[in-house]
């Protein structure tokens, strides 16, 4: 990092004095003509990415995500065939796993619930969009996908007013800016049926870790058949009120079943797993040992006097896809 910002300081430096240097030949009047070509030399540093590149992109996402179940979800599917006690436990896990194949064969939705289109863009320093805003590009891919994917428009315009937006769009949108000269796009289909059976608590520090695990599995007790088990669940602690959400949601779009980097969170994910499945809901809520695929947790730094945490669920059908630009 101090590379970089050293070099930085000297491209900068080196502008300046090319700068001064042309005032220098041409005289002052000159001066827009050389903070121009400078702006042009900077613009050069950065890598260009086109408007019309994101759109197509997250168009191929929608039908992606849609039609195709990440491999890692496929394997935590077949893993809880083979662990599920129950007889019709398993008959409900061979059906989804038939009904993904089926998806894939014939590109069609794995799902009649198409969610909300919910993406992750990381966003790098060193890139400069252009042609148009990438707010727009993504609403105008979400669109696209969704229309030319045969996909299920799901969007009403409030909570208040239910008309239907006719394309699925606006588009979730959360960014975050990264180092580099990269564009990364992450979906995360979003179902409401287990979205719904989310919950967010403000806990205290005095109340600690195990009233957290507690909220977790009583979050998954209250869901029961509803959010569409065997689930995938989303973790986010810390953080004030909305980071917390955020977290939990962004937990979802890990390869399934992928412990946390740190051991500490990768045991209590671990845990979590077996106190869910002791509930004995089971596949589709109808009983058994596999209510919970996986638990994934993300951790931000907190206030002294707080302890959020949220719980986003996801169903049996996990649908997550990603691309780089």
């Amino acid at each position: 990092m101090l590379f970089a910002l050293c070099l930085t300081n000297v491209s900068r430096s080196l502008r300046e004095a090319f700068r001064e240097s042309l005032l220098e030949r041409r005289g002052n009047q000159d001066a827009s003509d050389a903070n121009l070509f400078c702006e042009e030399v900077e613009d050069e540093t950065l890598r260009e990415i086109a408007v019309s590149s994101i759109t197509e992109a997250v168009r191929d996402l929608c039908i992606e995500a849609n039609t195709r179940l990440p491999q890692e979800h496929l394997a935590a599917l077949s893993r809880a065939l083979e662990a599920e006690e129950s007889e019709l436990g398993r008959e409900v896990i061979e059906r989804l796993l038939e009904n993904a194949e089926v998806a894939r064969e014939r590109c069609i939705a794995f799902c009649q619930d198409t969610g909300y289109a919910v993406f992750f863009v990381e966003l790098g320093s060193e890139v400069r969009i252009s042609g148009g805003e990438i707010g727009a590009a993504i609403d105008e891919g979400v669109r696209r996908g969704y229309e030319e994917g045969y996909l299920r428009k799901s969007m009403v315009r409030s909570p208040i007013d239910r008309t239907n937006t006719g394309d699925n769009t606006p588009a979730v949108v959360y960014y975050e800016p990264v180092p580099g000269d990269g564009l990364k796009l992450t979906m995360l289909v979003k179902g409401a049926g287990c979205d719904n059976m989310s919950a967010l608590k403000m806990l205290t520090p005095a109340e600690g870790l195990q009233a957290m695990k507690r909220f977790v599995v009583e979050t998954i007790e209250r869901a029961g058949p509803n959010a569409s088990p065997p689930l995938t669940v989303g973790v986010g602690i810390g953080g004030p009120f909305e980071k917390a959400a955020v977290l939990a949601k962004k937990a979802l779009t890990r390869p399934s079943g992928e412990p946390n980097p740190d051991p500490d969170l990768a045991v209590l994910e671990r845990e979590l797993v077996d106190e869910i499945n002791a509930t004995g809901i089971g596949p589709a809520g109808y009983g058994g040992t596999q209510t919970a695929l996986a638990v994934h947790i993300e951790s931000f730094p907190t206030h002294i006097a707080a302890f959020p945490v949220a719980v986003n669920l996801d169903c049996h059908s996990h649908r997550t896809a990603s691309a780089e630009l």
